[in-house]
């Protein structure tokens, strides 16, 4: 009976022996196997990657194609980016929001979105925070215009290009590439914005990507195709009034916009004028005219023909909601472009509408301009799009009116200059200060002033005529 206990501890050492043995006998023959099988699938890459270098007739080209698919690649890696992180301040706590829940809240009104690749390149010499950015935005049939714009400019410039998500995605981004590394000009001046979707003509949306990714506090709206014939940033930055006028963030500077009438005169920007009287002598000589002539609303209101003779900073002072300059004006606190209008019409005249009405004043510089850059006109009908951006900024100017005025009210400061553009271009809306929340009392205090001061005006210009006719 004693010796059970010592047979039983017997056998389980042999048990264990044995299941040793089969143990270390399986594992070296994975282990072995493992190892061969991926000496053989490294020899099969390597052969097989070799075979496709070897027969490539440009290796430069493979090269460049590998790299247009390794950029491709992180931008699909863009939803599964870092979320933003908030820190209450004093406190441990932490709200995480993903990359792509924010963009959604930020272009909202937006067809939509796929990708959007802040500073797919960033330039190496935006380092002057006083400095002015030009804004502006890009699709593949203008990447040597912007390449010229950087070396005209050599100051920072913000691009949000567009490509269409489909079978010319890569050879566009390639294109890109390319231009972009063959001018030092762009490497040291222009951040690219890279939106890749299937939503053409978003253009408002683009504005506000390249807006929101300016690296300045001042920015200039601008459509690639203008040169600059002028040095606008001398002309603001060594003025102390002009500086303190754009530093308060309630002015944007006007620059005055022309074209050349003959189009062929339009495609050399080296035989542009570049002194304001070389562009009057060619004004005066039918060459070049106000940008859109034809379409007085257009840039009627920068007065043009005030602007040939003067050598003073003036205001715009007869606004329409058509009015579509080209401006100046600080980043902070100004809004933003709407983005539901889609494709051409009214886009930007809604964006440079809601900026005048928040309170920003229009100034006109006497002395700097733009000509435009003739090119060939897409060929595809706008009739649709215009359309129905027009039935949209009827809509908009209502909205945005109804808006700004309860805004003022609710602020108390509708009886201060920062409500006075509001007043001047939202009187046609009926009912406006009722729906705006003037009480009855004042409103009709409001038009016993409003009815004295026509008086008053009439009662001047009478005068005025009637001196004009004692002199005569």
């Amino acid at each position: 009976m004693r010796l059970e206990p010592t047979l039983k501890v017997s056998r389980l050492a042999k048990y264990a022996i044995f299941a040793y043995v089969v143990l270390s006998f399986i594992y070296a023959s994975h282990h072995y196997f493992s190892i061969h099988s991926q000496h053989r699938s490294s020899l099969s890459s390597s052969s097989s990657a070799s075979i496709t270098i070897n027969t490539t007739s440009d290796k430069k080209t493979w090269a460049r194609k590998q790299e247009i698919l390794h950029k491709l690649e992180n931008i699909e890696r863009q939803r599964e980016r870092r979320p933003m992180m908030w820190s209450i301040k004093g406190g441990k706590s932490q709200h995480t929001l993903s990359h792509n829940f924010m963009s959604s809240k930020i272009f909202s009104s937006s067809m939509g979105l796929d990708h959007i690749t802040p500073y797919y390149f960033k330039a190496s010499k935006i380092n002057n925070q006083e400095d002015i950015t030009l804004a502006t935005l890009v699709t593949r049939n203008r990447f040597a215009v912007l390449s010229r714009l950087a070396t005209n400019y050599k100051g920072p410039i913000s691009a949000a290009i567009h490509i269409n998500d489909d079978q010319e995605k890569t050879k566009t981004i390639q294109e890109l590439n390319k231009i972009y590394r063959s001018n030092p000009d762009m490497q040291a001046y222009v951040d690219i914005h890279l939106i890749i979707d299937k939503y053409d003509r978003q253009f408002n949306m683009w504005r506000n990507i390249a807006k929101l990714f300016t690296r300045t506090e001042y920015l200039m709206m601008l459509d690639v195709d203008f040169h600059l014939c002028t040095d606008f940033r001398k002309s603001i930055w060594q003025n102390a009034e002009l500086a303190t006028m754009l530093r308060s963030g309630k002015v944007a500077f006007v620059v005055p916009a022309f074209e050349y009438l003959d189009q062929k005169d339009g495609l050399d920007w080296r035989t542009f004028p570049t002194k304001k009287s070389q562009l009057v002598d060619q004004v005066n000589n039918m060459k070049l005219d106000s940008f859109h002539s034809t379409w007085v609303s257009g840039h009627g209101a920068t007065n043009y023909s005030h602007w040939y003779t003067t050598d003073q900073t003036y205001p715009v002072t007869q606004y329409e909601y058509s009015y579509e300059p080209y401006i100046i004006y600080k980043k902070e606190g100004t809004p933003w472009c709407d983005e539901r209008f889609i494709g051409y019409g009214a886009n930007k005249a809604a964006c440079l509408y809601e900026i005048y009405i928040s309170g920003v004043d229009f100034w006109v510089l006497p002395n700097d301009f733009l000509i435009h850059q003739s090119h060939k006109y897409a060929n595809h009908d706008r009739t649709r799009e215009r359309v129905h951006n027009k039935e949209l900024y009827a809509n908009f100017r209502k909205e945005v009116c109804l808006r700004y005025s309860r805004k003022y009210v609710i602020e108390n400061t509708w009886y201060t200059p920062a409500a006075d553009n509001m007043k001047k271009v939202c009187t046609d809306i009926p009912k406006w200060k009722y729906l705006s929340g003037i009480p009855k009392a004042q409103r009709e205090a409001d038009k016993l002033a409003e009815e004295a001061a026509k008086q008053e005006q009439l009662l001047k210009n009478q005068s005025h005529y009637d001196e004009e006719e004692a002199e005569e």
